[in-house]
């Protein structure tokens, strides 16, 4: 074992003595014992020496699962598939984090294991059900984190500690060895503070495993376009959220849109009435399916080692008929098509990822309620076969505020170039000669990692030259009153390829801020005055191109 892994490990154990959050925990590994594990990890691994933490409904080879419940804990012969894969590329184990029991609920609170506190405001819930993961991630405990998601249990936590949480098409990752909530529905979902860690982490993930049944490849979807058409829901389905959270998701629309979406209203109704049926509809009857009979046999544990409201939940399931099921099957089928209807034509649904935080003392007034209200844009996803991502979008009253892409199957890498660009959003550059599509120094913007945002024009406040360069490139100048308004294309770089592009460009060329038709001002190209003597003007042309087909223009090229 090198010193680095070494180091990492013990920083890792250092970290959580010093955190001093057992509510975090159910299990942690030895020190000497994981310590032991990692020397034998390939440093050459994807994941080498990397430490993550996995909720206790996941299966970890010497250590109890529990589910958050003590009367149900027992001991897996091997690993879960996930957690198996995730070793193989090279990351540690730590130990297992607390949930809510039976990963029912998005509260965090409900466990005998003590409610996790929020990472920024510890008299804060954590969010659920996949609490003390979340919570490990953003403290800086682990790197990495593994939750599960059926109603919104890996986005909802993450959204509130202000963090990523990928959630991937319903069966890219197996849920071999992971006791079930819902097991048609769920999802093992990363936590991570960066997007590109929980995503790499989410691939090594992926597979088929014959032993899960409904474990399925990626198939073939879309790349997001250069130009993304982003749906957000209408201001009606925004009522109810937390104060200034309306106001924060507000500016998380305008930056996506000056990142290059195009925004649209939808009508998210029938998504939002699919989310209904997920605990008041037939579905929760496969959580009765899965550990009913526990609850059933330890009723006497009902409120000590068995959370109240999620036996409550749970044992209802029992009393739903076939009947129910198909009704809401064929409910479930028609919203789905209405659903995909809204949803036409756009690439993603930009949403906020939960409606509030609540403090610990908020949820115990009113547990069900609470709890219900933080599902209202994730509960839908697993029901209609979506792909999900949580992403950081700032801050509201010193606390995190996140927001989520959601989008139909198998777009888990279109979300994530979305989210991307949300977080690096680049800088626009306006070029009219040389630069432009099809011309001969276009390369140099596709090098720089540029995409193409439209085609558009400057303000009727410049003139264009023709200099002596070789190859010919026009000069662009304001001019003021008397200018033309001058055709050209906007171009979007990330920020580290604009730098090497502006440091590229020799004189006479500039690059200064230019006034698009529209009034927006961006970067563009500008040439140095004194480069003008003996230039002549083409802004009668307007543009380039129109002087490329002039014979002039012509004899230029040739």
């Amino acid at each position: 074992m090198t010193a680095d892994l070494a180091a990492r490990v013990n920083a890792a154990f250092d970290r959580i003595e010093a955190a001093d959050r057992p509510e975090i925990w159910i299990s942690l590994r030895d020190r000497a014992a994981t310590l032991a594990e990692a020397s034998a990890v390939d440093p050459s691994l994807p994941l080498a020496g990397l430490v993550f933490a996995v909720k206790d409904n996941i299966d970890v080879y010497g250590l109890p699962t529990t589910a958050g419940a003590p009367s149900y804990a027992y001991r897996p012969g091997a690993d879960a598939t996930a957690v198996a894969r995730l070793r193989a590329a090279g990351a540690v184990v730590i130990g297992k984090t607390n949930l809510d029991q039976f990963a029912t609920g998005l509260v965090g609170t409900r466990s005998p294991y003590g409610a996790v506190r929020n990472a920024w405001d510890p008299a804060r819930i954590s969010g659920g059900s996949s609490s003390g993961s979340a919570v490990a991630v953003a403290l800086g405990l682990v790197d990495f984190a593994l939750g599960t998601d059926t109603a919104g249990s890996g986005r909802v936590p993450a959204a509130l500690n202000g963090i990523v949480g990928v959630k991937p098409t319903r069966g890219l990752v197996p849920v071999t060895g992971v006791v079930p909530a819902c097991y048609s529905l769920d999802c093992v979902t990363v936590f991570a503070r960066d997007l590109t860690l929980g995503r790499t982490v989410a691939e090594l993930m992926e597979g088929v495993d014959p032993a899960d049944p409904l474990s399925r490849s990626l198939q073939p979807a879309p790349a997001a376009p250069a130009r993304p058409r982003i749906a957000v829901p209408t201001p009606s389905h925004l009522q109810g959220l937390a104060p200034g959270w309306r106001e924060a998701f507000a500016a998380a629309v305008r930056r996506f849109a000056s990142a290059g979406a195009d925004i649209v209203e939808v009508d998210v109704a029938p998504l939002l009435e699919a989310a209904s049926l997920l605990y008041d509809g037939a579905f929760v009857a496969e959580r009765y399916a899965a550990v009913g009979t526990h609850l059933e046999k330890h009723a006497d544990l009902i409120g000590s080692d068995l959370d109240a409201t999620v036996a409550g939940i749970i044992l209802g399931g029992k009393e739903k008929t076939a009947a129910d099921w198909a009704t809401d099957a064929g409910r479930l089928a028609t919203l789905s098509a209405a659903g995909r209807a809204a949803l036409s034509g756009c690439d993603a649904l930009l949403t906020p990822t939960t409606t509030g935080h609540p403090t610990l003392a908020e949820v115990a007034a009113d547990p069900v309620g609470a709890n219900a209200r933080m599902g209202r844009f994730t509960n839908f996803a697993n029901l209609l076969d979506y792909a999900s991502l949580a992403v950081p979008a700032g801050f509201v009253g010193g606390l995190p505020f996140g927001v989520m892409l959601t989008g139909t199957a198998f777009t888990d890498r279109a979300l994530a170039d979305l989210a991307r660009r949300f977080a690096n959003p680049g800088i626009d550059l306006f070029v009219v000669g040389a630069h432009l599509t099809g011309q001969p120094l276009n390369v140099q913007l596709a090098a720089a990692g540029g995409t193409l945002v439209a085609a558009t024009a400057t303000a009727p406040s410049y003139a264009l030259h023709v200099l002596d360069t070789d190859p010919p490139k026009p000069g662009l100048v304001r001019v003021g009153d008397g200018g033309r308004s001058i055709m050209g294309e906007l171009w979007r770089l990330p920020a580290d390829g604009f730098g090497v592009f502006v440091g590229s460009i020799p004189a006479p060329m500039a690059i200064g801020r230019v006034t698009l038709i529209d009034a927006t001002s961006v970067s563009g190209f500008l040439v140095e005055p004194a480069a003008l003597e003996n230039a002549p003007d083409i802004s009668h042309l307007g543009g380039w191109r129109a002087y490329l087909a002039e014979p002039a223009g012509n004899a230029m090229k040739s």
